[in-house]
């Protein structure tokens, strides 16, 4: 029986799921910031954690686990001086998973994982027609006015 063995086996075998999550994660902390399918975000999300929880532990054998899945020294390096300082007193959820929409030709749900504190939130790309321009409190304002001004001249002429 497969009591608590919930994760997502992400439709690979064991080893080709690990590198994949491997690669993922490497980008993550690289770059701050990818694009990929929602599930592969999920699934990255506590991988991504875990390691930024170990880079802020900072001891020698910390290191040496991080340097046993993450693929470049430099993004090592990277992770033990600056994501680790940068959440002193967070004790977890150093990750957002944004839904961006559906990609095209397979409308498989995609989504970008950042980095939280200081990164900014992606705007979603518009699809088809352009979007109408948000309105401010002045423009609705201007706006009104000129009514008000035409229904007084009306009034007078008459």
């Amino acid at each position: 029986m497969r009591h608590q063995k919930k994760r997502n086996h992400l439709d690979r075998p064991a080893d080709q799921r690990r590198a994949l999550l491997r690669s993922l994660a490497t980008e993550v902390l690289r770059r701050g910031s990818i694009e990929t399918t929602l599930a592969k975000a999920k699934a990255l999300r506590g991988v991504v954690d875990e390691l930024i929880t170990l880079g802020k532990r900072g001891d020698l054998h910390a290191r040496r686990q991080v340097l046993t899945f993450i693929y470049d020294n430099k993004v090592v390096q990277h992770l033990f001086t600056n994501l680790a300082t940068r959440y002193p007193e967070r004790l977890g959820g150093y990750t957002r998973v944004i839904k961006t929409g559906f990609r095209r030709g397979d409308a498989a749900p995609m989504a970008v994982i950042q980095l939280t504190e200081g990164q900014e939130v992606p705007q979603k790309k518009a699809v088809g027609k352009a979007k109408a321009a948000v309105k401010t409190p002045k423009e609705t304002k201007e706006k009104k006015a000129p009514k008000a001004a035409t229904k007084a001249k009306a009034a007078a002429s008459s």
